[in-house]
C-alpha cells in the first residue's frame, strides 16, 4: 500500500539494501539437513523438574545406611568438617561440570565425549558399561524392600519372633541363637548359603520381587523424559514426608537422645587419622553419582540457557543436607534400639541373680544390678562361679559402638528397632515405602545413564523405538540380575558393590575433568559456559577443575589401588548355619 511504499522509500538502512543472487545448485547436489539436535532432543518440562530428577537420583540408599555409619565411625559430629570441605573441593564442581557438559551437547555420555574428542568415546562407553553392572545389582535392593513390604501386613511381624521348630515344642535354634530379625533376613529373606560356592538354585520369592521391581523401573522410564519427569515429584518429595514422620516419631521414643547426642559429640582427634578424609571424599562422590553418565544424560534434556550453576549448587547442598537430617533420624532410632537392648541386658542379669540366691524383689534394680553383681562375686564366690558363664557385660556406650552399615543397617537394626514400637506394621510399611522410593530414584538415573546414549544411536533408533529400546535394556538387566537371587546371590551382591564401581568411577572421573581442562581446554569450556548463561565461571571454578579436583581424585585412585594391593585376600561375611552367626569366609581371587 501507499504508506508501507512511503516508509521504504524514506528507510535510509533499507535504501542500501542491494538485491542478492542465489546460487542453486544442480538437483543433484542438493542434500536435506538433518534437524540440529537441539531442536529435536525432548525437554524437561521445568527446571524444577529436572531439579526434582537430580534429587531423586542423588539422594539415594546411600544417604541412609552409609553416612550414618561413616559418622558413626569417624567422630560422630567431627566428620562433618571433612565431609563439608569435600563437598566444596570436590563434590560441587564436577557435579556442575557434568552437567555443563550435558546441557552444552545435548547427548548422552557416549555421544557427548565423542564429541569433545573423537578419542574420548571410550570414556562414554565405560560409563554406560559401569551403570549397567550398578543396575544390575542395585534393583536387588528394591526387591528386599518389597518382600520386607509385603510381610509387613500381617498382625505379628515375621521378624519380631522365632519360628516355632518341627516337634512344635519350641522355637528354631539356630533363630534362638541369633536373632529373629537376622534370622527373618538371612534365612527366609535370602535363605543364604554358607559360602559363595554353594548356588542352591532361585529364591521364587525374591526373582518374583525382583521381576516386579523392574517392571515399575519401566513404567517410570517407558517414555524417556516425558513420563520420568512426571514420576519424579512423588519420588523426590514422598521420602522427606516419611523421614520428618521418623524424626517425629524417633526423637519421641525412649533413649532416642542417647543416639542423637552420641552422633553429634565430636571426637576431633578423628581428624588426625588419614581414613577419615578419604572416606569423606569417597562418600561425597558416590553420594552425588558422579561419573556414571547419569548426570550428563539427565542435563542433555535441558534448555540450552538453562541455569545449571545454581542448580548444580542447590542439588549438592540438598543431597549433603539430606545425609545429615537422615542421620538424626537414623541415630535416634539407633539410639531407642541400643537403650532397650541395654535395658534389657540389665533386666536379665537383674532376674539372674535373684532366682540364683535368696534375695528380696526389691532388693536388686536395673540402677545397681552392676554393683550387685561384683558383691555376689566378693561376698558367694562359690554359689556366683554357678552363674558367671552367664554374666554379660551390660554397657549403652558398647551398644552405641557397635557399628553397622549397608543391608544390616536397613534391613536387621532398623527392623529390630521397629518391631518395639507401638503400631510396628504402621512404621514398617512406611519405612519400607521410603527405602523403595530412594531406591527407585536412583534406578531412573542409572537406566537413563544407559538408554540416552543408545537413543542417540541413529541405527538403533531408526529399527526400534525408543520403547522398545527401554523394554530391552530393563529386560536385559531382569535376566541377569536373577543371579543375585539366588542362595550365594547376597555374597555377590557384595562383591559387586564392593568392586563393580569403585576403582572405575575414580578413573573415569578422573580422565572427565583431565580431558575437559587439558583436551578440550579450559578456556573453550569456559566460552561453552558463558554461551549457555551469558558469563563466564569465576575463579573458584576453574581453581577446582583445573588443579584441586584432579589432585584430589588421582590421590583417592592411588590410595585404593595400594589399598587393595596391600589388603590381601578379599573377604566376605557368611552367615554360617551350625555356628549361627556370620563370620568371615575367605574369597580366592583369579
Amino acid at each position: 500500500n501507499a504508506t508501507t511504499s512511503d516508509s521504504i522509500k524514506h528507510s535510509p538502512e533499507l535504501h542500501q539494501i542491494q538485491p542478492v543472487k542465489l546460487c542453486v545448485p544442480p538437483s543433484g547436489f542438493i542434500r536435506k539437513l538433518p534437524l540440529h539436535n537441539k531442536e529435536a532432543r525432548p525437554s524437561w518440562d521445568s527446571p524444577m523438574q529436572f531439579v526434582l530428577a537430580c534429587v531423586s537420583y542423588a539422594v539415594g540408599l546411600g544417604n541412609v545406611w552409609r553416612f550414618p555409619y561413616l559418622c558413626q565411625m569417624h567422630g560422630g559430629g567431627g566428620f562433618l568438617i571433612p565431609y563439608l570441605l569435600m563437598l566444596f573441593l570436590e563434590g560441587i564442581p564436577l557435579f556442575c561440570m557434568e552437567l555443563a557438559i550435558g546441557q552444552k551437547m545435548r547427548l548422552g555420555s557416549i555421544g557427548a565425549w565423542t564429541a569433545i574428542s573423537p578419542y574420548l568415546g571410550g570414556l562414554g562407553i565405560a560409563s554406560v558399561v559401569t551403570s549397567m553392572y550398578l543396575c544390575l545389582y542395585y534393583n536387588v535392593i528394591n526387591a528386599w524392600s518389597f518382600w520386607y513390604l509385603f510381610h509387613s501386613f500381617q498382625s505379628v511381624l515375621p521378624w519380631a519372633e522365632c519360628p516355632v521348630n518341627a516337634n512344635r515344642t519350641g522355637y528354631l535354634e539356630e533363630c534362638e541363637v541369633a536373632s529373629p530379625t537376622q534370622y527373618f533376613f538371612y534365612r527366609e529373606t535370602l535363605n543364604i548359603s554358607s559360602s559363595i560356592d554353594e548356588n542352591g538354585g532361585l529364591h521364587m520369592g525374591q526373582a518374583l520381587c525382583l521381576l516386579l521391581a523392574w517392571i515399575i523401573v519401566y513404567l517410570f522410564i517407558v517414555r524417556g523424559v516425558k513420563s520420568t519427569g512426571m514420576v519424579v515429584y512423588f519420588t523426590a518429595t514422598f521420602p522427606y514426608v516419611v523421614l520428618f514422620i521418623y524424626l517425629i516419631r524417633g526423637v519421641t521414643l525412649h533413649g532416642a537422645w542417647n543416639g542423637v547426642k552420641y552422633m553429634f559429640t565430636p571426637k576431633l582427634e578423628q581428624l588426625a587419622n588419614p581414613q577419615t578424609w578419604i572416606n569423606a571424599a569417597t562418600q561425597i562422590f558416590f553420594s552425588l553419582g558422579l561419573g556414571f553418565g547419569s548426570l550428563i544424560a539427565f542435563s542433555s534434556y535441558n534448555h540450552h540457557n538453562n541455569d545449571f550453576e545454581k542448580q548444580a549448587v542447590v542439588i549438592s547442598l540438598i543431597n549433603s543436607g539430606t545425609s545429615v537430617f537422615a542421620s538424626v533420624v537414623t541415630f535416634s532410632i539407633y539410639g531407642f534400639k541400643a537403650t532397650f537392648n541395654y535395658e534389657s541386658c540389665l533386666e536379665r542379669m537383674r532376674l539372674l541373680c535373684l532366682n540364683a540366691f535368696d534375695l528380696s524383689e526389691e532388693s536388686i534394680s536395673a540402677e545397681n544390678v552392676t554393683a550387685w553383681i561384683s558383691h555376689l562375686n566378693i561376698t558367694h564366690p562359690e554359689r556366683f562361679a554357678a552363674i558367671a558363664s552367664k554374666i554379660e557385660h551390660c554397657s549403652l556406650e558398647a551398644e552405641l559402638d557397635t557399628a553397622v552399615e549397608g543391608t544390616g543397617l536397613a534391613f536387621i537394626v532398623y527392623s529390630e528397632a521397629i518391631k518395639n514400637m507401638p503400631l510396628s506394621q504402621l512404621w514398617s510399611v512406611l519405612y519400607f515405602i521410603m527405602l523403595l522410593l530412594l531406591g527407585m530414584g536412583s534406578m531412573l538415573g542409572n537406566v537413563t545413564a544407559i538408554i540416552t546414549p543408545l537413543a542417540d544411536i541413529k541405527l538403533l533408533t531408526r529399527f526400534l523405538s525408543s520403547e522398545s529400546i527401554n523394554g530391552l535394556v530393563c529386560l536385559l538387566c531382569l535376566l541377569l540380575g536373577f543371579g543375585f537371587t539366588s542362595r550365594s546371590g547376597s555374597y555377590w551382591f557384595t562383591i559387586f558393590n564392593e568392586y563393580a564401581a569403585t576403582l572405575s568411577l575414580l578413573f573415569i572421573v578422573f580422565i572427565e575433568v583431565i580431558s575437559v581442562c587439558y583436551i578440550y581446554g579450559l578456556r573453550r569450556f569456559e566460552r561453552d559456559i558463558e554461551d549457555m548463561l551469558g558469563h563466564r565461571p569465576n575463579w573458584y571454578w576453574k581453581v577446582m577443575w583445573a588443579v584441586v579436583s584432579p589432585l584430589l581424585l588421582f590421590s583417592l585412585f592411588i590410595f585404593y589401588i595400594i589399598n587393595y594391593i596391600q589388603g590381601g585376600t578379599p573377604t566376605y561375611q557368611a552367615w554360617d548355619k551350625d555356628l549361627v552367626r556370620s563370620g568371615f569366609s575367605n574369597i580366592t581371587v583369579y
